[in-house]
């Protein structure tokens, strides 16, 4: 009786390691080096950054007109407003700003800049539509100087919500630039980052139209 109860116990625990393995949920299931090189190897560039607090602590500003600097353009992780934008694909720029709260919650952005073609973003509303939740699509303009051009962009923050914050952990931002779609990549980066943000939320409600 023994020896059955140890072997089911073993069967139980083997099935909850599995269930944690398949759904992740924190920044060390994060196999941010596979997601790398499947941006590098479709000739883009990619991009790594820790995320830092403001410098009165925290990451949520009080005004969406708060001027703030990110390090990494497009923004992928940082100080942002305290309201996310609501999730979809726009044919206008979305807030910056309001965005990294979406990053923050789990999302993968997809970002064009004013000269992309209409082909191109196109490619990027059917990436999109092919599995929404936890994406935003959006253009960008140019920020302190910088700007994507013609070129297309995919960015996310990961962290581990059971330290986020503590000891000056806040989460990486992640961005991968490319001068064109690029599915495989594309379809790395978000498969491998989607609802992996530093706040847990679960890709499950970050539901279209919502925000």
């Amino acid at each position: 009786m023994l020896v059955a109860f140890a072997a089911l116990g073993l069967l139980a625990l083997a099935a909850v390691i599995g269930v944690v393995a398949l759904t992740g949920g924190g920044d060390s299931e994060v196999d941010a080096e596979a997601v790398r090189k499947a941006v590098l190897a479709a000739g883009c560039t990619y991009t790594e950054k820790p995320a830092k607090p403001l410098a009165t602590g925290g990451v949520h500003v009080a005004t969406i007109d708060t001027p703030l600097k990110w390090p990494t353009y497009p923004p992928a992780a940082g100080p942002h407003y305290g309201q996310t934008a609501v999730w979809g694909f726009y044919e206008q720029p979305a807030e910056p700003i309001r965005i990294v709260h979406n990053e923050e919650h789990g999302g993968v952005i997809v970002w064009w800049g004013p000269e992309t073609s209409s082909g191109e973003i196109g490619k990027l509303r059917d990436f999109y539509n092919e599995s929404p939740e936890g994406m935003l699509g959006t253009p960008i303009g140019t920020i302190d100087g910088k700007s994507l051009g013609s070129k297309v962009a995919i960015t996310a923050w990961t962290g581990d919500p059971e330290t986020y914050t503590e000891n000056d952990d806040y989460g990486i931002g992640h961005v991968a630039v490319c001068d064109r779609f690029e599915e495989s990549a594309f379809g790395t980066f978000r498969d491998g980052f989607r609802g992996k943000g530093p706040e847990g939320v679960a890709v499950s409600s970050n539901q279209p139209g919502t925000g």
